[in-house]
């Protein structure tokens, strides 16, 4: 099993100061580093300050300049923000300038906050068919000479400027959740990210399934879990952290949603009363679904994952929690957990 951070700068108020929540982020990036992960994943998102990150290749070029060792990938780019050329190019030379260090994983887009504003107009399946345009002409634009006609993008022959350093380009990454992406994401020869969300087990051994099912009678690449986790010290700080994951939950609701006042980056603050009115997100239901308990505890669920087959965990470490309470968690996930998986 492999294990990676998954990572972004999160605003909660108009109080935190975007270069301290920055130098966090890196504090973070340096500890995954120094404590052996695999590698780093930083997403895109756009207009957000609950999840800031418009540019993941921007990020990973300057962690790699805080960093020795440690893989940097996309977790993920937006593909229907991105045209094909742009993408295959902006990837290369991130690849370049991080000697060979780039990840890239691509998704559709789950808010309709960033279509509307971007790409006024898109949903979600158009997304998912623009992303199935774009994925599978990155080898070849950076092969060389590659040309296209198709729904969304047409170009003559193009060439990515500059190439990769990685032979064949970076890995590529495809987020799936249904059985159709899993299968595009195997049958191009993409590893596969999964995201359970707020969801347990059940999700966790479905989602395995389908990527099963979509292996059969083809090479088999990799597949990630990226989950919430947290290492507790005790069980007074695992009812905390379980207050604060069913908070950030309530707000992914809201801004997934998209139906309530955004200021100056911020979502209109939500009661108490609304957090505690959707029962998805209750305390209770997380301590049961989420990666999170003692060490111990911890250890086990991650040992189950890895007996359904997933070659790589991801610390989902966004969770509205104090930067000294992330640093606590990952400093005990890699202390503690790591270890027992040799």
């Amino acid at each position: 099993m492999d294990f990676s951070l998954f990572a972004h700068m999160e605003r909660l108020t108009p109080d935190d100061p975007q270069d301290r929540l920055y130098e966090e982020f890196l504090s973070l990036c340096r500890m995954a580093d120094e404590g052996g992960m695999r590698a780093i994943w930083t997403g895109e998102h756009h207009g957000m300050d609950f999840t800031i990150a418009p540019n993941p290749f921007l990020s990973l070029v300057d962690i790699a300049h805080h960093t020795k060792h440690v893989r940097l990938g996309t977790g993920t780019v937006i593909a229907p923000f991105w045209h094909p050329i742009k993408l295959a190019g902006e990837a290369a030379a991130a690849d370049l300038m991080t000697g060979g260090r780039i990840e890239l994983g691509i998704a559709r887009g789950a808010y309709s906050y960033e279509y509307e504003r971007l790409m006024p107009g898109l949903d979600a399946w158009q997304a998912g068919q623009r992303m199935r345009e774009t994925a599978p002409l990155l080898r070849p634009l950076w092969a060389g000479d590659c040309a296209h006609s198709g729904e969304f993008y047409s170009f003559p022959a193009t060439t990515s400027c500059p190439r990769p350093v990685q032979p064949g380009g970076p890995p590529i990454w495809i987020a799936a959740r249904d059985p159709n992406s899993h299968e595009f994401g195997v049958r191009n020869g993409f590893n596969i990210q999964v995201t359970p969300l707020w969801m347990g087990m059940g999700e966790i051994e479905t989602l395995m399934a389908r990527f099963t099912a979509a292996c059969e009678g083809v090479k088999r690449p990799k597949i990630m879990l990226l989950h919430h986790a947290y290492v507790a010290s005790d069980e007074d700080d695992l009812r905390q952290a379980a207050r604060e994951l069913s908070r950030y939950y309530a707000y992914f609701g809201a801004w997934f949603q998209n139906k309530r006042p955004v200021r100056q980056g911020l979502i209109e603050t939500l009661t108490e009363a609304e957090i505690a009115a959707n029962p998805m997100y209750s305390q209770e239901n997380l301590l049961r679904d989420l990666t999170v308990g003692t060490a111990r505890q911890v250890i086990d669920r991650i040992r189950a994952y890895e007996d359904l087959g997933y070659d790589e965990f991801s610390l989902w470490i966004d969770s509205g929690m104090s930067h000294e309470r992330k640093r606590a968690s990952l400093s005990r996930f890699i202390d503690e957990v790591m270890p027992a998986f040799g």
